[in-house]
């Protein structure tokens, strides 16, 4: 993917950030521009919170090329609070197991580096456990 498509994705990558249906009021992730529910116009911007709970999860063990040194990996289908369910890569598990119904909250992490060593690095969203307040002090 070339410099320019990370940058037009930052918002979305970064802030977790998609569209509300300003008709119906569904949360649109990845933004779409037309909502699929009621299939008018959906250019509302919305930043959803990037809390919430795994529905399904894998793990990755033959990564594509680019991510061999992160294998393995777990893969999850997150849903989020808002509604909309998006896949990303479970971070900072440590000892602990992924579990269906775990929740999470999304992170920004390093994705890969484009170009060798010395070229881009393409940050995103990956998601961990929630921490607890605690946990956060």
């Amino acid at each position: 993917m070339e410099l320019a498509r990370h940058w037009r994705l930052k918002k979305q990558r970064y802030a977790l950030q998609g569209e509300v249906c300003p008709h119906c009021q569904t949360k649109i992730f990845p933004p779409r521009d037309i909502c699929p529910a009621c299939k008018q116009e959906a250019r509302t911007d919305h930043t959803f919170s990037g809390r919430g709970k795994v529905v399904a999860f894998t793990v990755v063990t033959q990564p594509p090329k680019g991510y061999e040194a992160q294998a393995p990996y777990v893969v999850a289908l997150v849903e989020l609070e808002e509604g909309p369910r998006v896949t990303a890569q479970l971070t900072d598990l440590g000892d602990e197991e992924p579990y269906i119904g775990m929740p999470v909250e999304m992170v920004t992490r390093k994705l890969r580096t484009v170009e060798g060593e010395r070229g881009i690095i393409v940050y995103g969203y990956k998601f961990r456990p929630r921490l607890t307040v605690a946990q956060r002090a």
